[in-house]
């Protein structure tokens, strides 16, 4: 039973600490706030986390485990490049549409004060989907579900950067469909050879 209690008083801390980071960032927040959001002292909260880099640590490991998950039901979702694609899209839309951002984004932008382990996380984040997005879209050129110019890795790199950019555009502009509008370009700038049907020699 201390087990169960003790992992749902984790689970708490680490909601309302990926909260924080998102909305404010990982150095706009303390233990104490931490633990007004969660109702606890701030004793208990060092009990679970002895520090602020554990924390951390803890926060991003279980974004990344659930973006990967996230990912994996993408693929079982779809065999389609451009609907996989789409979907990935969404994966970040959503967030913002929450008022909140990409927790690894935001910690990227605060990457000078992190502590190395935590930039060794967020940059392997950033590595598992671009090494997914590489994969997807190589697999979709090579079925001629989509089509682009240069390598695929170049490719899923200018994705994630085009999302993390639209995604801070948007909350500092207040628009939301600016967002939008760059994932629709995005997916547009890749539909490929089933909608543009090749014509016959001669």
């Amino acid at each position: 039973m201390t087990n169960r209690r003790d992992a749902r008083t984790a689970d708490r801390i680490l909601d309302a600490a990926e909260r924080l980071v998102q909305t404010r960032g990982f150095n706009a927040f303390s233990y104490a706030d931490v633990s007004k959001a969660v109702g606890i002292q701030k004793a208990s909260l060092h009990h679970h986390f002895a520090t602020k880099t554990d924390l951390g640590l803890a926060l991003v490991a279980r974004y990344r485990r659930g973006f990967l998950e996230a990912l994996r039901s993408i693929e079982a979702g779809s065999g389609e490049a451009v609907e996989r694609l789409a979907r990935y899209v969404e994966l970040y839309g959503s967030v913002l549409r929450q008022k909140r951002m990409c927790m690894c984004g935001m910690l990227a932008a605060d990457v000078a004060t992190l502590p190395k382990a935590m930039r060794q996380s967020v940059a392997s984040f950033f590595a598992e989907n671009e090494a997914w997005l590489a994969r997807v879209l190589d697999e979709g050129k090579l079925r001629g579900e989509i089509r682009f110019d240069g390598s695929a890795v170049s490719m899923a790199d200018f994705f994630v950067s085009s999302l993390e950019g639209a995604m801070l555009v948007a909350r500092g502009s207040g628009k939301l469909e600016h967002f939008d509008a760059v994932g629709r370009h995005l997916l547009a700038g890749v539909r490929g050879a089933r909608a543009r049907p090749r014509r016959r020699p001669g």
